[in-house]
């Protein structure tokens, strides 16, 4: 054996040192590798066999109030609720052009596409990208209709079975149909292609709209042309939003939309609206209007500019001038300024039973004269309520004016009956109204408290007349309006509302005096008899305003409505119904049939006599039915003697 020499020694032994040193650089490539950047790699490899795609999640609901029929089993129903769809896909990539045709006609067919659709779809076929979108919101029907033809129909044509998929979404849906459109709202189609959220087009869907959304899910999928794209690996569970519990009624809030169309349609109106109040808690159990807001078709809606008004809840946006449903606040003012001059140890400006003469309507500043509807010479509060005086309003606020100041009135105006603030209610675009100021001398003049004591020279919203309307019926406590009982979000409710009295605004003794005269409006010799509820009291008062069309009054357009209440001594529902440009008519017989008393007052009687009826609460009034019912007893019906005696002071003073 030939002796090993030292030159291959050395030679062995470099080569040794290299592959040691080469191991070793193996060794930390590796550890690099699979140690400190295992993540990374990891990360891109499953980019190259994986991919992600959202998991939809549902928008919380709205549900209606269950509360108020005594007995009744209170079950959860919801206004609004998501129901799963899918969209249709394509990878137009996968899809070779010779095939493109008879996929294109076949989906046509089977979705029952019309032509116009089906010329729509078409030329995502030829786009150069890996996902177009050709329909959105199919029904789970249509899609095992689509699954069952193209499972074949790949294989047989050698297309990747991925190359037609659905993503799972979720779509509104509205079981009562239009019913509270415009109060709901809607979302878009489209959502927000970052958060994955749906996107509200007002209403209480914007308004809570932090509160329904939701947080999507995340699914894995592999890159594979024969892996189905409905299946993968769950890895984040998608979470729901919360769920709104409205004060709305549905059976209360559909007889309202039912009415408010036939007072609309029987008057030749423009528009209508009804918004129904609890004066003790401020919850809305009903806010209708006509022409309705169909949230299926919403795209219509703002297509079209004669039908975009209906999208908006007038009852909040729309201000007009409050006429003579302004007169019992007036008179609740002049009561308080009587207050307040007897603390001040001085004579109160008047006594409600006081003869004063209504005659002139000669006012300083004034060039015309105010008028009335009727001609009388005298009368009280009683009576200037039932006969609905502006002269008599006039009057007492020129005594307050007078003894206290037009300060002094102005701030009753705004700090005890809220007009000219907004009521904050939980909808969007809520007007404030306009209520003038003293400094603003362009508004305000010498003549203007006149005017705003029959309800001219400013503007408010239904709601805060409602609001209004209540202080003067709950013995004088402040509400504020409000659509909301509780959010409940995974069972924990997460936000309740308090249903509670505020701060006493009127002392309860100028409220039940309000009371007593408004209870004659709705009785015979009153504006408002049409409203009167058989076998139930009530209380109210209608107005009729000229609207400004060119900058001036017209004596053809008009805003006619009543706001009226029940029980009249223990209101539970504040009930406010207005007619917007009744056509301007006169009938032989009937005479001119736009004011509020003929075409608002009849509706606030059909929608409570209806409501007495859903919530089977007796009459409180049991002779108080029309001549020929069998309980009919006009002699002890409530307030038969009241509407005499107010009907004889009347002769006597006046005829």
């Amino acid at each position: 054996m030939k002796e090993v020499d030292a030159k291959d020694l050395r030679r062995l032994l470099a080569l040794s040192i290299g592959m040691l040193v080469l191991f070793c650089f193996i060794i930390l490539q590796f550890y690099k590798l699979q140690i400190i950047e295992g993540n990374k790699w990891a990360r891109q490899a499953r980019a190259q066999h994986q991919f992600s795609v959202t998991e939809p999640f549902k928008r919380g609901r709205f549900f209606a109030n269950n509360t108020l029929k005594e007995g009744h089993i209170e079950t959860a129903q919801p206004l609004v609720f998501d129901v799963k769809r899918y969209h249709l896909f394509i990878d137009p990539i996968a899809i070779y052009p010779g095939v493109r045709d008879e996929i294109s006609d076949k989906i046509s067919e089977l979705l029952s596409l019309d032509w116009k659709e089906k010329n729509e779809i078409r030329p995502h076929f030829e786009k150069h990208c890996r996902s177009r979108r050709l329909k959105m919101w199919i029904t789970e029907k249509d899609k095992e209709l689509l699954s069952a033809w193209w499972r074949p129909f790949a294989r047989w044509k050698k297309i990747p079975r991925n190359a037609l998929y659905f993503e799972e979404d979720y779509k509104r849906a509205y079981p009562y149909g239009k019913l509270l459109g415009p109060v709901l709202h809607t979302v878009q189609d489209n959502r927000d292609l970052e958060s994955h959220q749906a996107i509200p087009t007002g209403g209480l869907e914007l308004t809570f709209d932090p509160y329904l959304q939701g947080k999507p899910g995340k699914r894995l999928l592999l890159r594979s042309p024969s892996n189905s794209m409905e299946e993968g690996l769950l890895v984040t569970e998608p979470e729901d939003g919360a769920d709104v519990y409205l004060t709305i009624n549905h059976y209360i809030q559909a007889i309202a939309e039912e009415e408010v169309e036939r007072a609309v349609k029987s008057s030749g109106a423009r528009s209508g609206w009804a918004v129904m109040m609890n004066p003790n808690t401020g919850e809305i159990y009903a806010l209708a209007q006509y022409p309705f807001f169909d949230l299926s078709d919403y795209r219509s809606y703002y297509n079209d500019p004669d039908k975009t008004d209906a999208t908006k809840v007038s009852a909040i946006t729309d201000c007009f001038e409050l006429g003579s449903t302004m007169k019992p606040i007036t008179i609740a003012i002049a009561m308080l300024a009587n207050e307040e001059l007897i603390r001040q140890g001085k004579e109160p400006i008047f006594d409600p039973k006081d003869m004063i003469p209504v005659s002139d309507g000669n006012f300083p500043g004034r060039k015309n004269p105010i008028r009335d509807v009727g001609n009388h010479r005298y009368l009280n509060m009683y009576l200037a309520i039932q006969k609905s005086s502006n002269i008599y309003c006039a009057k007492l606020v020129q005594r307050i004016v007078a003894t206290l100041g037009d300060q002094w009135y102005r701030q009753k105006l705004e700090e005890v009956f809220g007009f000219g603030i907004s009521t904050d209610i939980e909808l969007p675009c809520e007007s404030s109204g306009l209520l003038p100021r003293i400094d603003q001398t362009f508004l305000w003049s010498k003549i203007t408290p006149y005017s705003l004591s029959f309800g001219y020279n400013m503007l408010s919203n239904t709601m805060q007349l409602l609001r209004a309307y209540a202080i003067l019926t709950n013995g004088g406590y402040s509400v504020k309006p409000t659509l909301v009982k509780k959010i409940v979000k995974g069972g924990e409710e997460i936000y309740t509302h308090k249903m509670e009295r505020g701060e006493q605004l009127l002392n309860p003794r100028i409220s039940r005096e309000i009371i007593y005269a408004l209870k004659s409006v709705t009785k015979p010799g009153g504006g408002g008899w049409r409203a009167n509820i058989p076998g139930h009291t009530e209380a109210g008062k209608s107005g009729t305003t000229e609207k400004i069309v060119n900058g001036t009054y017209s004596k053809k357009h008009h805003y006619s409505s009543f706001v009226g209440f029940t029980p009249a001594f223990d209101p539970q529902f504040l009930l406010y119904v207005a007619i917007d440009e009744p056509e301007y008519r006169y009938l032989p017989g009937i005479g001119k049939t736009y004011f509020g008393g003929r075409c608002a007052a009849p509706a606030f009687k059909s929608i409570m006599e209806k409501t007495y009826k859903y919530l089977g609460i007796p009459p409180d009034d049991p002779y108080g039915f029309p001549k020929g019912h069998p309980d009919a007893d006009p002699d002890q019906a409530d307030w038969s003697r009241e509407v005499q005696v107010l009907k004889e002071l009347y002769k006597n003073w006046n005829e």
